[in-house]
């Protein structure tokens, strides 16, 4: 009943409101307004007197100026009159009906199309927005996959379902369309990047040769170009060649101005190296009593709930697969960080989880789609 109270209040405030607009009030009338005539008229009359008085004027001219004043009284005494007469004159009782006739229509029909005592829908009931999401992307993947199979060297079709197939985690066509890419618009160190990123999910952790080679080049033909770096210092990380992946680390921090975000991933994936492969470990965490680890096996699992029910941002899921290796449950670390990667199968948009990962031993298993 609260939902009525409240609608019919507000019809009745927008009533008045349009009630007192249409008013019989003259509001912009489109004729001269007399009463504010009369009043300069008779300014310009005393005027007319002073002038004579003051023998700026003839007498002649003076009566000639007043009769001119006349004159132009009696015009404007006939011009308000017409505009009234053209006015139209509407009572009050069709505005009040009218208005009620609008109201009335109105509760009428949202009561026999509208819901207000419906219950709200329970959550699980409702379509996430992200599974609309993934349908749309799933549509336009077929529309564009059809018209390159028309046309070929459509160098913007493939440009477009490139990162889209990274994103559905289809790794291997992934590697397929940036391979056409580079074949219709030549070789780039951000496509040369693409592509070795792809192929190193294709491989699912094991590594890719092909892939350290198309880094290698994309950094020598780019002394700037962080990201091949970074790919570079990661993969020697993996495989455990820490001198050459120390080296690769300062490569890609001395490109740094100190504010990116890649920033924080690459410092960890240098202590990293400097430590042999293994994650520094700080303070009491090396060593939690059983009241210790209890606690924080609480935290973890209140955490753990909410980013499976409701997702999380990456710094998140950073900070359950860390709190899992603490406790000593790689198993568990381990499907956090495929979940993490699932959610993020962007590479560089997890920067210190793939770090962390690298160090702990767990292996990328790739995105679901």
């Amino acid at each position: 009943m609260i939902f009525w109270f409240i609608a019919i209040a507000v019809t009745a405030i927008a009533c008045a409101a349009l009630l007192y607009a249409a008013g019989s009030r003259t509001v912009n009338a489109a004729g001269p307004e007399l009463a504010d005539g009369n009043r300069d008229f008779g300014l310009v009359l005393a005027g007319i007197d002073a002038d004579l008085a003051a023998g700026k004027l003839e007498a002649a001219d003076a009566e000639a100026a007043k009769g001119e004043l006349a004159r132009e009284i009696l015009r404007l005494k006939a011009e308000t009159q017409q505009v009234a007469a053209r006015r139209p004159e509407m009572g009050r009782a069709p505005l009040l009906a009218g208005l009620a006739g609008i109201a009335a229509l109105a509760l009428v029909v949202y009561a026999q199309l509208g819901s207000p005592d419906l219950p709200a829908q329970p959550l699980a009931d409702r379509v996430p927005a992200s599974a609309t999401q993934e349908v749309d992307l799933d549509q336009a993947i077929v529309r564009i996959e059809a018209a390159l199979a028309a046309n070929p060297d459509d160098l913007r079709g493939w440009t477009v379902i490139a990162p889209a197939y990274m994103q559905m985690g289809r790794f291997g066509d992934a590697v397929q369309a940036y391979r056409r890419i580079i074949a219709l618009s030549g070789p780039t160190p951000d496509l040369q990047t693409n592509l070795a990123e792809a192929l190193m999910f294709e491989a699912q952790g094991a590594g890719s040769p092909e892939a350290m080679d198309l880094l290698r080049t994309a950094a020598a033909s780019d002394p700037r170009h962080v990201l091949s770096r970074l790919y570079i210092a990661a993969e020697l990380t993996r495989q455990g060649d820490y001198p050459a992946a120390i080296a690769a680390w300062n490569d890609a921090l001395a490109l740094s101005t100190g504010d990116e975000p890649w920033l924080p991933a690459a410092q960890q994936g240098l202590a990293v190296a400097q430590n042999d492969g293994a994650e520094p470990v700080d303070g009491p965490a090396a060593a939690l009593d059983d009241q210790q680890a209890e606690m924080i096996a609480g935290m973890v699992s209140g955490l753990a709930s909410r980013l499976a029910e409701q997702g999380g941002t990456i710094e998140e899921w950073t900070q359950l697969v860390r709190a899992y290796l603490v406790l000593g449950d790689t198993a568990k670390a381990q499907a956090a960080f495929d979940e993490a990667v699932s959610a993020y199968p962007q590479a560089f948009d997890r920067g210190e989880l793939d770090t962390l990962a690298l160090g702990a031993g767990l292996t990328i298993k790739g995105a679901k789609p």
